[in-house]
C-alpha cells in the first residue's frame, strides 16, 4: 500500500496540470451570421471574443470556451442549436440572439430548464415584464428605450404629426410602442412591413401623401439601408426629416448608406466617442483588431463578456446559475456605458442620449448631441414578480 501511494504521489507530481485542470466554462452563443442582418452577429461575437481576448481567453480568471452558431435568423434554427448547446454540450450559459423573435422562441425553455442567459441585443417586452425569470438577464436594454428617448426628444423639437414605420415582428411592435409612450404630438400613419423587406416604394408614397413633420422608423440590418436609400433617392430627405433608435444608423449600416443618412439624429444608450476610461479603451483595442469602429452591438457583446467575467471572479469559477445569478446581479463591472446597473427585472438601468449622423475622416459615424435620460428603467419593470 505504501508503495502504491508513493507511485500515485509520483504520478500527481509529474502532470499537475493535466490531471487535475478544471474544464473550461462553455458559453454557448447562437446569433445571426448569414442574411443581409448577418454584421450583427458579427459585432456582437467579435465584441465578446474581444474581453476574452484581454485575459488570454479567459474571462474573470477563469478558462471559457466560447461555441458560436449561426441561427439564420430563424427561431426554429435557434430553438434546435440551444437544444444542442444544453443536451449534447452540457452548456449552461448563453448569449448572442439578435431578434426578438429568435429569443422569444428560445429563451423561456432554456430559463426554465436551469440555463442562464444573458442577452446581447434583443429585448422583447414580453421578458421584461411578466416573463421575467431569474436565469434571464439583459445585458443591452429592452426594446422600447431606445425609442422613447426618440419620443422625448421628437416632442421637444416640436414635430406635431410623426409617421411610424416598423417591421411586423415582436420588436417592430415593441419600437413603435416605445415611441409613442414619449411622444405627445399626432400620429400621421403606423405601418407594419414585412421582416426582411427589400423594397419600400408603397411605403414611402403613402408617407408624401400623408405629408407628415417627420418620420421614425424602426428597420435593423439590410432592411434600414435600403429604406433610408429610397427615402433619398425619392427626394424625402430634405423635406420630412428621419428619426430611429441606433439600430438604424450604426457604424457599419453607415458605410453602406452614406449621405443618405447625414444629419439623422437617433437614439443609443452607447457610442464610441462616450469619454470614459473603459470606453476609450474598448474602442481603441477593437478598431486596432478588427480594422473598424465598433457598433452597439460589439459594445454589448463585450460588456455581456465582462458581466460574466465580473460574476466568475467572485465564485471563483463557479458556473451553476444558483452561484452565478447573485453575482451576475450586482453587475460589478465597468460598463463601456458608464452608469449601469440592473433593475427588478434584471434589465439595465442606464442613461439614454441623442445621437446624430456626421461627417468623419472620409465617412459617416455618429456623434452624441446629448443625455436625454438619467438611468432610465424600462416599462414593464414593475410587472415583473420575481
Amino acid at each position: 500500500m505504501k508503495k502504491l501511494l508513493t507511485g500515485l504521489c509520483a504520478l500527481a507530481l509529474l502532470f499537475p496540470a493535466t490531471s487535475f485542470a478544471a474544464d473550461p466554462v462553455k458559453i454557448g452563443m447562437i446569433t445571426t451570421l448569414s442574411t443581409k442582418a448577418g454584421y450583427l452577429g458579427e459585432e456582437i461575437r467579435d465584441g465578446f471574443s474581444l474581453a476574452m481576448a484581454k485575459e488570454g481567453g479567459k474571462l474573470g480568471g477563469v478558462a471559457v470556451e466560447l461555441l458560436v452558431e449561426d441561427d439564420e435568423a430563424k427561431p426554429e434554427k435557434g430553438k434546435q442549436i440551444a437544444q444542442r448547446f444544453a443536451q449534447k454540450d452540457g452548456v449552461k450559459i448563453m448569449t448572442g440572439i439578435v431578434f426578438s423573435n429568435v429569443a422569444m422562441a428560445v429563451v423561456p425553455k432554456l430559463v426554465r430548464d436551469e440555463v442562464l442567459y444573458l442577452s446581447a441585443n434583443a429585448g422583447p417586452s414580453e421578458l421584461a415584464g411578466k416573463g421575467c425569470h431569474p436565469n434571464y438577464f439583459s445585458v443591452s436594454y429592452q426594446n422600447d428605450n431606445l425609442d422613447e428617448v426618440v419620443g422625448q426628444y421628437v416632442t421637444e423639437a416640436g414635430h406635431g404629426n410623426v409617421y411610424l414605420l416598423a417591421p411586423n415582428y415582436p420588436a417592430g411592435k415593441d419600437h413603435l410602442a416605445g415611441f409613442k409612450r414619449y411622444y405627445k404630438g399626432n400620429i400621421a400613419g403606423e405601418v407594419y412591413t414585412k421582416l426582411d423587406q427589400a423594397d419600400y416604394a408603397a411605403e414611402i408614397a403613402t408617407i408624401r401623401d400623408a405629408k407628415p413633420d417627420a418620420v421614425f422608423f424602426f428597420l435593423p440590418g439590410g432592411m434600414g439601408i435600403n429604406f433610408v436609400k429610397q427615402y433619398a433617392q425619392a427626394g424625402l430627405g430634405g423635406s420630412i426629416p428621419l428619426y430611429g433608435p441606433a439600430f438604424s444608423f450604426d457604424e457599419r449600416l453607415l458605410a453602406a448608406v452614406g449621405e443618405a443618412a447625414l444629419g439623422v439624429k437617433n437614439g443609443s444608450q452607447w457610442t464610441h466617442d462616450l469619454d470614459n476610461p473603459a470606453n476609450r479603451e474598448f474602442v481603441e483595442n477593437f478598431r486596432k483588431t478588427y480594422k473598424r469602429t465598433p457598433t452597439l452591438y460589439a459594445a454589448q457583446g463585450y460588456d455581456t463578456a465582462l458581466l460574466l467575467a465580473s460574476a466568475l471572479r467572485q465564485t471563483g469559477g463557479k458556473a451553476e446559475p444558483a452561484a452565478l445569478r447573485p453575482a451576475l446581479k450586482k453587475a460589478d463591472f465597468a460598463s463601456v456605458r458608464g452608469n449601469f446597473a440592473f433593475g427588478a427585472n434584471q434589465h439595465p438601468i442606464q442613461d439614454i442620449y441623442i445621437r446624430e449622423v456626421v461627417r468623419s475622416d472620409g465617412g459617416f459615424t455618429n456623434k452624441t448631441v446629448k443625455k436625454v435620460f438619467t438611468k432610465h428603467v424600462d416599462a414593464y419593470a414593475a410587472e415583473c414578480k420575481m
